[in-house]
C-alpha cells in the first residue's frame, strides 16, 4: 500500500555544525556551511485526514530512521533530474496528543536552487506530501483489517468516526513540494508511483477486491448460522477474517453443499415400500 501524506515547510537557513556534520556524511566532497541551504518538515502525523486516514503512533516511530536519506522532489516526478534536497536528520514530536514526525532538508545553494530558496522563505512553496509504504490499514472501530469489515471511513458509529489507521511501514520512498495537498494538517496524496492514472485503476480494482471479500465474509456468516454450527456471529466473523480470499471461496462452496443436503424438502409419503422392501400396509386401503 502506497501513501502519500502532506506536509509544511519551515525556513531555516545557514546549517549549524552539528547539522553540517551530518550533512557531509552524505556527500562525496565535504560542503561548507555556505554552500548549504537547509529547512524543516512535519512528513506526517496521527490526525485523520481527509480521505479518514491517519497514521499509528508506532509508525510514525518507524518511519523516522527510513525517512534518513531519502530525497525531495516536485510532484512526485521520479526522476533525478527533478531532486532539490535530501532529508539528513528526523525527530518524532508528540505534543496535544497528537504525534508528528519532523525532518531536516538539506540543499545545495546553487543557480538553479536560489530562486526555489526564496520561494521557501517567502511562504510560496509550503506543502509537501510523502510517498511511502504501508503494510497494514486497521480498522478504528472494530480493530480488523480494514477493508474486510463493514466499517466505512468518515462514517460514525455510535460515539466514534471510523478511521482506517496506516501502520507497519515497510519503506519510504521520498517528499514532493505540491500545490495542493488533501490533508488539513498532513494531507494525502493516492498516485503513489511513476504513472498516476495506472496507480488509480490498481487502487479501483483494489476497491473491488475489499468489495468481494465483504461479500464472501457475509454469505459465510450466514450459511454458518442457518445451519446452526453451535458458533456465535462474532466468533464466526473472527474465524472467517482470518482468511484469504481462496479459502473464503473453498468454505463458502463447502457451506453452500451443505446447506443444501440440509433444507432438501422432504415427501410425507416416501413410497409404498418398507426398508426391507415389502409394501407398508399402513397406507393400503
Amino acid at each position: 500500500m502506497e501513501i502519500r501524506k502532506a506536509a509544511d515547510v519551515v525556513a531555516s537557513g545557514t546549517p549549524n555544525e552539528s547539522q553540517l556534520n551530518k550533512i557531509n556524511t552524505f556527500a562525496r566532497a565535504p560542503l561548507t556551511a555556505d554552500e548549504v541551504y537547509v529547512f524543516s518538515v512535519r512528513l506526517c502525523d496521527t490526525l485523520p485526514d481527509r480521505d479518514g486516514e491517519a497514521f499509528a503512533p508506532e509508525a510514525i516511530y518507524a518511519l523516522a530512521p527510513m525517512f534518513v536519506g531519502k530525497t525531495g522532489i516536485l510532484n512526485h516526478q521520479w526522476s533525478a533530474d527533478n531532486q532539490l534536497g535530501r532529508i539528513f536528520d528526523t525527530a518524532v514530536v508528540e505534543e496535544g496528543g497528537v504525534c508528528w514526525l519532523k525532518a531536516w532538508v538539506y540543499m545545495l545553494r546553487t543557480e538553479k536552487t536560489a530562486s526555489f530558496i526564496r520561494e521557501i522563505e517567502g511562504g510560496i512553496k509550503k506543502e509537501v506530501s510523502v510517498g511511502c509504504a504501508m503494510g497494514k490499514t486497521i480498522c478504528s472501530i472494530c480493530g480488523a483489517e480494514y477493508g474486510i469489515c463493514d466499517h466505512e471511513k468518515g462514517q460514525r458509529y455510535g460515539a466514534n468516526i471510523c478511521t482506517a489507521i496506516l501502520t507497519d511501514p515497510v519503506d519510504a520512498y521520498e517528499f514532493s513540494f505540491v500545490a495542493v495537498p488533501a490533508q488539513r494538517e498532513a494531507g494525502v496524496v493516492k498516485t503513489a508511483g511513476k504513472d498516476a492514472q495506472k496507480q488509480a485503476q490498481l487502487e479501483k480494482e483494489a476497491s473491488y477486491g475489499r468489495m468481494y471479500r465483504k461479500a464472501l465474509l457475509r454469505d459465510v456468516t450466514k450459511l454458518y448460522l442457518l445451519l446452526d454450527m453451535g458458533a456465535d456471529e462474532n466468533l464466526i466473523r473472527k474465524m472467517a477474517e482470518s482468511l484469504s480470499v481462496e479459502e473464503l471461496v473453498s468454505l463458502s462452496e463447502g457451506l453452500q453443499k451443505k446447506a443444501q443436503k440440509a433444507l432438501l424438502p422432504v415427501t410425507q409419503l416416501g413410497g409404498n415400500k418398507t426398508a426391507q422392501g415389502k409394501p407398508d400396509s399402513a397406507f393400503l386401503i
